[in-house]
């Protein structure tokens, strides 16, 4: 054990499951101005309580949690928004699904014609270069590409007729110096690199791709002597990188490419000692997207040292719950 691992700063359980409780109480100007981000907010404080062995009736209860999702169904597309009464959307229909999965492995709050609505919206959303949509708006992302690949997983209804067009344009969006951008050509953004390499390890086609120059690509996001990683060259650590790296050199076999005790204690240092939840730098403001990732990050650097779920570097969800997923059907 390094003398970095024999100095680092507390893990205050306790308060960050106080400070994800307290989110929905805090029904401040910004709370409502954040409504598209709602459902998005509730999968980081599920996925964080999980992952902390914490999601129980006395944190999140069920019922409510479900009545809630369920409340976000936009009957006109047929899936899910991030607020009752906005429209469906590609990013907050996977986050109902997921959030579904943790309470129910079988999705039975759905009945067989609302999975069936969903499958058919997500499909609706491909285009013919492979590339989706985020919605009937017409945005292209990569992001999107990956959330319908997961969503569809979700559901076991992932087919080659999906993945081969998919794969084609992740493939596109690989750039020379071993990055991914949001669409061809872009520039590359480590974020991008999670959800591209993500759905080619659903997808199974990891083989695709020269993992070793996506890999130093990675490794280089390691800002000295912080520890933490940026998303680009030349910008400062932010703990969300703890995931969206971490997760990419993880799937490729290539954890080790980094140095852990030194993301460890930047993402410990990250957190508010006083009220808990992470933020993106030291002595930052708070917040769920934040506290969920650095969370997540900690389980892919040890999840057995805080007795965490061990997370699923693909699909940020807990192992023991993504471990009966299906890649896809011939």
């Amino acid at each position: 054990m390094s003398s970095e691992s024999n100095n680092l700063p507390p893990f205050v359980r306790d308060k960050h499951v106080n400070f994800i409780i307290e989110q929905e109480s805090n029904r401040s100007y910004e709370y409502w101005l954040s409504e598209h981000l709602r459902m998005n907010g509730l999968y980081w404080g599920t996925t964080t309580l999980l992952t902390m062995k914490q999601l129980n009736d006395q944190t999140l209860p069920q019922n409510k949690v479900i009545e809630y999702v369920m409340s976000c169904w936009d009957s006109e597309s047929g899936a899910f928004g991030s607020f009752p009464n906005h429209d469906a959307h590609i990013l907050s229909t996977l986050s109902a699904l997921q959030i579904l999965k943790y309470y129910n492995y079988d999705l039975s709050p759905l009945t067989i014609d609302q999975k069936q609505k969903i499958v058919k919206f997500i499909k609706s959303l491909q285009l013919r270069n492979g590339s989706f949509q985020g919605d009937k708006f017409g945005e292209i992302d990569t992001r999107f590409t990956y959330t319908a690949i997961s969503a569809l997983s979700l559901l076991d209804e992932l087919t080659k007729e999906i993945t081969g067009p998919a794969t084609k344009f992740i493939l596109d969006c690989y750039n020379f110096d071993g990055g991914f951008g949001l669409v061809p050509g872009s520039e590359s953004h480590a974020a991008q690199v999670f959800v591209c390499v993500g759905a080619l390890a659903i997808m199974d086609e990891l083989s695709r791709l020269d993992d070793l120059k996506i890999s130093n690509w990675l490794s280089e996001r390691q800002v000295l002597p912080s520890g933490g990683f940026n998303g680009r060259p030349e910008k400062l650590p932010d703990v969300c990188y703890s995931w969206w790296v971490l997760s990419s050199l993880s799937i490729l076999g290539k954890k080790n490419w980094v140095d852990l005790d030194k993301l460890e204690k930047f993402i410990l240092t990250c957190q508010d000692f006083e009220i808990g939840g992470i933020s993106d730098r030291p002595d930052n403001q708070t917040d769920i997207y934040h506290t969920c990732f650095g969370i997540a990050g900690l389980s892919l650097i040890d999840f057995e040292k805080y007795k965490f779920d061990e997370i699923d570097p693909i699909y940020c969800m807990p192992k023991r719950i993504t471990k009966d997923f299906k890649k896809w059907k011939s």
